[in-house]
């Protein structure tokens, strides 16, 4: 298979490290939640003044919905769309998407590819595989973690079934690719691995800041639409149950579209540094 898949294989051993420990974070981060939750009722942690947490705290506990961050499925979502979290997701898929392309240009090195009898769209295949691989992992050592810590602690099983870990897990998964698609675009259009970084963190960070404040500030509330995290709700995935397919569309829509402009440019674009 290694022979088979060689670009790919490179990819993943190149960023094994960077990979082996950001998957270690994950489960550490995840498993630091679950204890948090089990801990302390999210109801008390939340309940300082004796007053809840304001609706815009939706933005934090990955809901769109009605589930406050004072609560088992909130404060579990809030795990899943923490900053930490978010920063683990784009180092990974910034790093790999620079890798792909943009940082071969910026270094002279893609000349030295090409000769090789690979073409761009293997290439570019090859390279967006390993993305979604890391990104697999990464995910599912979270989706993993938080089911192991619902299941061994029965006051969060009675709220948040496991079926509906599993659904943020995917949930997980359809936002790393909205952001690996675009991040493949830059790549493949651009020629030093920072412009690549930039627009992954910017997607993810200005995202975020977006539909923080749609959901704070009612004059902004259509700016929701356009902010990733306005569809990626793990904490209503975990309330509900099941797997939000129409947010899920939207979001593997994006990341597709921005895969195929990825490959539509790199057909196109001159390679010399």
């Amino acid at each position: 298979m290694r022979r088979r898949l060689p670009l790919l294989w490179l990819a993943l051993y190149r960023r094994r490290r960077m990979l082996a420990a950001l998957i270690i974070g994950m489960v550490v981060f995840e498993a630091l939640i679950v204890v948090v939750a089990n801990a302390i009722p999210p109801g008390q942690l939340f309940a300082a003044g004796g007053k809840g947490p304001p609706s815009a705290y939706r933005a934090f506990s990955g809901s769109s919905g009605d589930v406050s961050i004072a609560s088992y499925p909130g404060l579990l979502g809030a795990g899943l769309t923490h900053p930490f979290w978010i920063a683990m997701q784009l180092t990974a898929i910034g790093s790999l998407a620079a890798a792909a392309v943009a940082a071969d240009v910026e270094s002279g090195t893609v000349e030295l590819v090409m000769v090789r009898p690979v073409t761009r769209i293997r290439l570019l295949t090859e390279r967006t595989a390993a993305l979604v691989l890391a990104a697999l992992a990464l995910n599912l050592a979270a989706t993993l973690t938080v089911a192991a810590g619902v299941a061994l602690s029965p006051d969060i099983h009675r709220v948040v079934p496991i079926g509906g870990v599993f659904a943020a897990g995917v949930m997980g998964l359809g936002f790393a690719l909205c952001l690996i698609g675009p991040a493949m675009a830059v790549s493949a259009m651009g020629r030093r691995r920072a412009q690549v970084v930039g627009a992954t963190i910017a997607i993810g960070a200005v995202g975020f800041a977006v539909n923080f404040i749609a959901l704070a500030w009612a004059p902004a509330a259509p700016l929701r639409f356009l902010s990733p995290f306005h569809y990626y709700a793990p904490g209503d995935a975990l309330a509900e149950g099941g797997v939000l397919w129409p947010q899920l569309g939207i979001l593997v829509g994006v990341g597709l579209l921005g895969i195929l402009l990825a490959h539509a440019v790199l057909r196109r674009r001159d390679l010399a540094p």
